[in-house]
């Protein structure tokens, strides 16, 4: 390398000397100094290119593992589901991915970070703050692709977090237009607040907040807090799994019903690839390896997330034993609770897991995993219906982290990652002889502003998407399961699938629903009628409400009603409701609701 670099600077410089003198001697050699300067030219290029292909592999590599932990989510949302509704919940999966990459890819990526690397001499320059990026859309402009998709990856992940909250019960037109205004808007304004360096929370901007800025190395607050409490404002909106909290007449359940996942294994195998896709997600965030001492920073990095994890996982397990023993006398252990411990140690850790000690590290895994317990035990008794309990994974625990480096982030660690020291974590605030927590200040204010961020948009959005019809799936379709209405197959096919009472009733409703609505679409003018489909009147019992009850079930209450002594106040009262009621367009349409009208089938 050395000899060739050599030989080929003595020539070029032999050249360029012969040029100069108008075609003179050239078996002149050039000069000592100039052969030196032009050896050290070339190895520093050289130098250049090789760190900038590592940073570009080690980004695609690091992107490569955090896009790998789609698959952990859809196999932890398959596992976490019913059997008949597997294959709708995968769908969704892959449809956050693509929704995410269209809208990232259009203007989400341009609102993130736009201009940041621009060469123009426009107003948004390096030292303005701003709330949104305003160039690079549809990556015009943009020089290093590979940062495009490690930050495309990291947006994915934020949008896939509400798949397994809303599973079982979401149309899928809902969940696309969601994917998309959450990678296009929503997440960007954060990401541009936080990381870029124009934001006004941005720990990297020339003037950050109150000279430190806010601290979030990995994404606790702009990936995982964005997307729990997405999750929030969804489930609330959308209401709770048909008969998971109300009996079959809508009354409130002394003990919500369980909905247990049809497979451990794959929520097991699911747990174990986010793990591992995790080393991508908090290692990689350093974006560049070659950099100083960035390459002790990774691998600080990896071992703390690997430490909190396992104290994640070992805090819930514990502590769920140990109420279980508490409240039933015998001693279990719980599979579900130890694994969403450890992805709740994970979450909690990404936020501070270059900036803290490995002890640190540990403490915050085992706070997690006890607040984890807490909040999915709080989520049930507010009938909050969290299938697969993203909201106290990702949002409590992304808020816990945040919180964390406040306290926990550790001066030479600081001095490393970000350049400065001078507010750290207010636990080392105090070692050093004063109460200096402004740190932690800019960590609640950033979390103030990711959780009214996203209040203030999806909340209108999911709103808007119920009051449209377009959010909750046919509850008729929730029973049968959702595979059958949206990916296709006789639903005799499906039977083996079925887990409820009166299976041959709801099945003959849902087909003759079915035919209706095929009928209508082939012959109407005017369309569906608004008691086929959600819609109308349609709103207030079948989003929300608590019935299911057909037309002949009526026409038989009323005939046997006075057979019937025991039950008499409530078969008029119901007959009362369901008479009253706009959504009965035929004798066999339904109102539906929460509850299935199966304590009516069996007085009938």
């Amino acid at each position: 390398m050395t000899s060739t670099t050599y030989q080929t600077c003595l020539a070029s410089l032999t050249l360029t000397d012969s040029n100069t003198n108008g075609g003179g001697d050239a078996s002149s050699s050039p000069t000592t100094e100039a052969l030196l300067e032009c050896i050290s030219n070339t190895f520093d290029t050289t130098h250049q290119n090789t760190n900038a292909s590592i940073d570009t592999f080690f980004l695609l590599y690091a992107a490569s593992l955090i896009f790998f932990m789609q698959t952990g989510f859809a196999m932890i949302c398959a596992g976490c589901v019913r059997i008949n509704n597997v294959q709708n919940t995968l769908l969704k999966n892959l449809l956050d991915a693509c929704g995410a990459s269209l809208g990232f890819y259009t203007v989400g990526y341009a609102f993130a970070f736009g201009g940041y690397n621009s060469s123009s001499s426009s107003s948004y320059g390096e030292t303005s703050t701003t709330f949104i990026g305003k160039e690079n859309f549809f990556l015009m402009g943009v020089e290093n692709d590979s940062f495009w998709l490690f930050q495309f990856a990291f947006c994915a992940t934020s949008a896939t977090i509400v798949a397994g909250t809303l599973a079982e019960r979401c149309q899928m037109t809902a969940y696309l237009a969601y994917s998309i205004m959450l990678a296009a808007f929503v997440y960007p304004v954060v990401v541009h607040s936080i990381w870029s360096p124009q934001g006004f929370l941005s720990a990297h901007n020339p003037t950050p907040l109150w000279g430190s800025g806010m601290v979030d190395f990995a994404g606790g607050s702009v990936v995982h807090l964005t997307g729990g409490m997405t999750a929030l404002i969804a489930t609330k909106i959308l209401g709770p799994r048909t008969g998971r909290f109300h009996d079959l007449r809508g009354k409130i359940l002394k003990e919500p019903n369980v909905f247990p996942g049809h497979s451990l294994a794959l929520q097991c195998l699911g747990t174990f690839i986010l793990w591992f896709g995790w080393y991508g997600f908090n290692a990689g965030s350093i974006i560049s390896l070659t950099l100083d001492d960035h390459h002790l920073v990774v691998s600080h990095t990896a071992i703390n997330t690997t430490l909190s994890a396992a104290a994640g996982c070992v805090s819930t397990l514990c502590l769920s034993t140990i109420v279980a023993e508490r409240m039933s006398g015998e001693v279990t252990f719980n599979l579900q609770y130890a694994m969403n411990g450890c992805l709740s140690g994970l979450v909690a850790i990404t936020a501070g897991c270059s900036i803290v000690e490995s002890w640190a590290s540990i403490v915050i895994g085992l706070v997690s995993g006890a607040l984890y317990l807490c909040c999915s035990k709080l989520l049930v008794r507010r009938r909050i219906d969290d299938a697969v309990d993203a909201i106290p994974v990702h949002m409590i625990n992304g808020i816990w982290g945040s919180l964390s480096v406040g306290l926990f982030a550790e001066p030479t660690l600081m001095k490393a990652v970000y350049g400065t020291s001078d507010h750290v974590g207010w636990f080392y605030s105090w070692g050093r002889g004063n109460a200096d927590a402004v740190l932690l200040a800019c960590q609640v204010v950033g979390i103030l502003f990711v959780v009214g961020w996203v209040m203030c948009t999806m909340t209108p959005f999911f709103w808007l998407l119920h009051y449209c019809g377009f959010l909750r799936s046919d509850s008729l379709e929730e029973v049968v399961g959702l595979d059958i209405g949206y990916t296709g197959g006789g639903i005799r096919n499906h039977r083996d699938n079925f887990e409820s009472e009166n299976l041959d009733e709801f099945l003959k409703e849902y087909e003759h629903r079915q035919r209706e609505r095929a009928y209508f679409k082939k012959n109407s003018d005017r369309g569906i009628p608004a008691s086929s489909i959600h819609q109308d009147s349609l709103h207030g019992s079948s989003y929300h409400g608590r019935r299911i009850i057909t037309q002949n079930m009526i026409e038989s209450l009323d005939t046997t009603s006075s057979n019937v002594v025991g039950n008499n106040n409530n078969t008029r009262a119901i007959a009362n409701d369901v008479e009253n009621s706009d959504t009965s367009v035929s004798d066999n349409n339904a109102a539906v609701g929460d509850g299935h009208g199966d304590d009516q089938r069996k007085t009938v």
